[in-house]
């Protein structure tokens, strides 16, 4: 872990993104681009991906031509794991306060909201999340309020994913505890996203960028956010305009 964390920090600039939407989203040609960019540059380009997905859809995703990051935030910041050539392998002294502040949560959790208004539970069995597809025209808000009764947070991005989480956990707070875990300076980072998920790392002093054609809702709660680019270009399109505006790395 110490020689892949000295590599991170040797490197000139470090990418934290997002997935769908942001890294996998734009024209096949922008994304070609970005992915080409990355690859010739891997002696001073950083890759982390901030993601809702899980580490097995990380795998089968690397295996089609997509670049391989170093680091994976995954499960909506619940897993926080080191990734490069070999397989992805939770940081056991990143993940043990999430697993604490979790505990068997799942279980109750899906007890809870068994067949509430609007939500149908996602089958993938997540160690430390519960998730479900949310149908706003049937949801009752009152979801809610039974996960903040039970001490845990909410989370809805797109307007059609509800996401229960540990208290405090997400995207943002788990990047920036992997950036001083592995020493890297938080200036050289960009923070990539599209959906209200991506804002509590789009909101820290990473600078970021919401990329264009982001969710509206993100783009108004991050209104007065300082180091904040918004993009006109879509997905990876946009993901190269703000390592320009920030000039972080030499670009294509």
């Amino acid at each position: 872990m110490k020689d892949a964390a000295a590599t991170l920090q040797a490197k000139t600039f470090v990418l934290a993104t997002d997935l769908d939407g942001t890294f996998l989203g734009g024209s096949k040609t922008d994304r070609r681009r970005l992915y080409s960019w990355i690859e010739e540059n891997r002696d001073t380009i950083g890759l982390i991906f901030v993601t809702g997905r899980d580490p097995d859809f990380i795998e089968e995703l690397t295996s089609t031509g997509v670049p391989r990051p170093d680091y994976v935030i995954g499960d909506v910041g619940t897993t926080i794991a080191r990734m490069g050539p070999g397989p992805v392998t939770p940081i056991p002294e990143l993940e043990e306060e999430i697993a604490a502040l979790w505990g068997d949560a799942s279980r109750l959790v899906r007890t809870a909201l068994d067949g509430h208004p609007g939500l149908t539970l996602q089958p993938t069995e997540f160690r430390y999340r519960v998730s479900y597809d949310m149908d706003p025209s049937r949801f009752h808000p009152s979801a809610k309020q039974i996960v903040e009764r039970m001490g845990h947070d909410w989370l809805i991005s797109a307007d059609r994913y509800f996401d229960v989480l540990p208290k405090g956990v997400s995207k943002g707070p788990s990047l920036v505890r992997l950036l001083n875990h592995l020493d890297v300076p938080q200036e050289r980072c960009l923070a990539a996203g599209d959906t209200l998920n991506d804002l509590s790392m789009l909101a820290t002093d990473v600078p970021s960028v919401a990329v264009g054609g982001s969710e509206q809702g993100l783009i108004d709660a991050l209104s007065g956010t300082p180091n904040v680019h918004y993009a006109s270009g879509i997905g990876a399109a946009g993901i190269l305009e703000a390592v320009e505006a920030f000039k972080l790395h030499e670009t294509p």
